[in-house]
């Protein structure tokens, strides 16, 4: 798990541009802490910053081969989880290698198989290659959009790296967002392909882009695809069942310590639960870690999101399975910490609108990181087997639009009031997310026969898995690797999220609940009380100190009223906010002021333009 940058001119010699690659690769240092390399030819320029996972002496990068064919470079961040197995196969047809590390195996299989290398992996990764002799640079994305990867063209080549704050080192990218990028901030969408910043754009899941003299190709290696389901459902359960052994068994693989981050949720006690016995088995002990916050649990109040409190479950899951768990206590002065807000706002190079969920988690990675270098997460388990209450609520099926955002203001706020009224003509929200619904509907295929409910869920399902999965993924890693922690998620598995898309809503709720299938095939491993709890989103602080220290901001930010922020949102709403805005203890009530505090401070650190049209 690494940071990746890189820069590719086809009509300059960039061998004298090595302070501008360093620039852009040690913009990432955070991700990388353990080693940093860069490899500069005269048409290409490579870096790399590593967090050392496999094969800690022999996995430096860049890592670079020659053939007869000329020089073949490679920086590659992730992790390639079948790189074992690829390794015996490329023995097999007469490579020799020099490591045991995954990266040698992706660069290896390059040289044999050409882009086509692609298909072959299984796991988490953004990959980089050089080709000299085809002059070419191949970029490669996992099926699900795990790790990110960007570009930015230029008029001679392109700018790459694992985040945007690489390519905006290169004085050759312009720090501009346009009417595009600001949809996309408040539409809670990932539209594949788009990466806020004017001009840059995301190698797309499952993607092959290819840049070379003549121009930019792109190559889809992999796409949710509708096939028949076939098995029953005792045979169901049993292939789920079987996968999450083999993904875990795989997952689990490292020469750095590992935990689990274990909330007490079906989702995260199920992996929890299949890594505790397979460990057990080789006689390993397991880790596992999960948050709250100071006094959050005794003084727990339940709303219609979050029915209850985690810390309970997870104690009664760790104490179950044998793991040894610690709870990560937030207190709310480290929480409302500007400090710890830039930071966590730095990691995503935009303002994720996701308030104090983001400072939190990244408070929580950092302590992790003391412990351990990767955590497992049951992260997209919901958008696998169907865990939202929206997947089952009439309104939401009968609606067209993205599902999650049906009821959204109900449950996580509207804060796409904080706009000015101008801005919130040109930017038209509804009208981008009309568009984008369509266009997502678009690539569907329906089974011959299909009901229309089974069509309804897949939509919802696919939707989900293509639109929806990619927010919370980009959070998970960008939060996690600005402390150097490598997050694995199991559920996105593109082997496990094949199966269950294409298995019938029938049998995903086959006993009445959500996630049913999940829940049938690790029952032998849980307690009762988990296997009946009703999902609960990642928890949010309710300690009204919190809100204090949010409207204490918003008056700083007032008494600068000319201020570039206020000319995307409304001076008076922050004035009213203040003035009339009372406790908001709930996470809903004060998304508004948390994303106009986030844009302020986005506006300070990357001084942007931003043009509205």
């Amino acid at each position: 798990m690494c940071g990746i940058a890189g820069w590719i001119s086809f009509q300059r010699d960039l061998r004298g541009k090595t302070r501008i690659l360093d620039a852009m690769t040690d913009s990432m240092a955070v991700r990388g802490p353990d080693d940093r390399g860069t490899w500069v030819d005269e048409h290409a320029a490579l870096g790399h910053r590593r967090l050392a996972i496999i094969d800690l002496p022999g996995g430096r990068q860049p890592m670079c081969v020659e053939t007869p064919r000329g020089k073949i470079a490679m920086v590659y961040s992730g992790e390639a989880y079948n790189f074992v197995e690829l390794r015996e196969e490329l023995r097999a047809r007469g490579h020799h290698f020099t490591t045991r590390s995954d990266t040698e195996v992706v660069l290896r299989g390059y040289m044999e198989w050409g882009e086509a290398v692609a298909e072959h992996l299984n796991g988490m990764y953004g990959v980089a290659i050089w080709d000299a002799a085809e002059r070419k640079l191949v970029l490669i994305r996992d099926r699900l959009g795990v790790k990110p990867l960007y570009y930015y063209r230029t008029p001679d080549g392109v700018l790459f790296g694992s985040e945007p704050k690489a390519i905006l080192e290169n004085p050759l990218a312009e720090r501009v967002v346009n009417t595009d990028g600001i949809r996309e901030l408040f539409a809670y969408i990932k539209t594949p392909g788009d990466a806020f910043w004017r001009g840059m754009r995301e190698v797309k899941p499952g993607t092959v882009v290819t840049v070379g003299p003549n121009g930019l190709r792109e190559h889809v290696y992999w796409t949710l695809r509708t096939t028949e389901h076939t098995d029953d459902l005792d045979t169901t359960v049993a292939r789920i069942r079987e996968l999450l052994e083999d993904i875990m068994s795989h997952q689990l693989v490292s020469d750095v310590p590992r935990c689990m981050l274990l909330s007490g949720g079906l989702d995260s006690s199920a992996i929890t639960g299949i890594a505790a016995r397979q460990l057990a088995e080789a006689g390993t002990a397991l880790r596992s870690f999960s948050v709250d916050f100071e006094g959050r649990t005794d003084n727990f109040v339940s709303d219609a999101v979050r029915p209850d409190a985690d810390s309970p479950f997870a104690h009664e899951v760790a104490a179950w399975v044998g793991s040894d768990h610690q709870d990560i206590m937030l207190d709310v002065a480290a929480h409302a910490d500007p400090g710890i807000r830039a930071k966590a706002l730095r990691a995503r190079d935009m303002p994720g609108g996701n308030g104090d969920l983001d400072s939190s988690l990244y408070l929580l990675f950092r302590e992790i990181k003391r412990h351990s270098a990767v955590a497992i997460s049951g992260e997209a388990a919901d958008e696998v087997f169907g865990g939202y209450r929206w997947f089952f609520d009439p309104l939401v099926q009968q609606e067209r639009q993205f599902p999650w955002l049906v009821r959204w203001p109900e449950y996580f706020g509207e804060d796409s009031q904080i706009l000015t009224p101008q801005a919130r003509k040109t930017v038209d929200l509804d009208t981008y997310l009309h568009d984008s619904y369509a266009d997502a509907v678009s690539e569907i295929d329906r089974l011959d026969g299909e009901s229309e409910i089974e069509w309804r869920q897949r939509k919802i399902s696919y939707l989900h898995l293509t639109r929806w999965v990619r927010v919370l993924l980009d959070r998970k890693d960008r939060t996690s690797m600005a402390t150097g922690l490598e997050v694995r998620v199991p559920f996105c598995d593109h082997r496990l999220v094949e199966y269950v898309y294409n298995t019938p809503w029938s049998l995903k709720t086959f006993d009445g609940k959500e996630k049913s299938l999940l829940r049938a095939a690790v029952a032998d491993l849980l307690p009762p009380s988990v296997l009946r709890r009703v999902k609960a989103p990642y928890p949010s602080t309710q300690d009204p100190g919190y809100a204090s220290a949010l409207r204490d901001g918003a008056r700083r930010l007032l008494a600068r009223p000319t201020h570039p922020v206020f000319d995307l949102i409304s001076y008076d709403w922050l004035k009213g906010e203040v003035r009339d805005g009372g406790a908001r203890t709930t996470f809903a009530s004060r998304a508004p002021l948390e994303r106009a505090l986030e844009l302020a401070m986005w506006w300070d650190t990357y001084s942007p333009a931003v043009e509205l049209s």
